[in-house]
């Protein structure tokens, strides 16, 4: 899993992953927001499962509960 932090200042973003801790995933920092347009991301929180091959394979806008997550995760 990887978090792309954009919308926020670089500190802010720092100061989210101190509060909430990332050490399940990855979080990197975007400020040119081109790893949204990447992933075509219009808004957040989206999600977006990739196979390990990179195919997409689910895209969700709003918000997952954490056993959702966990259960999609588990299926690739």
């Amino acid at each position: 899993m990887i978090g792309f932090g954009t919308q926020d200042t670089r500190q802010e973003a720092i100061d989210f992953v101190g509060e909430f801790g990332t050490s399940s995933f990855t979080m990197l920092w975007d400020e040119s927001f081109v790893s949204w347009t990447e992933f075509g991301i219009t808004g957040q929180p989206t999600f977006v499962l990739l196979a390990p091959d990179g195919t997409e394979l689910g895209r969700w806008r709003g918000p997952l509960a954490e056993d959702e997550i966990l259960s999609l995760a588990a299926s690739v």
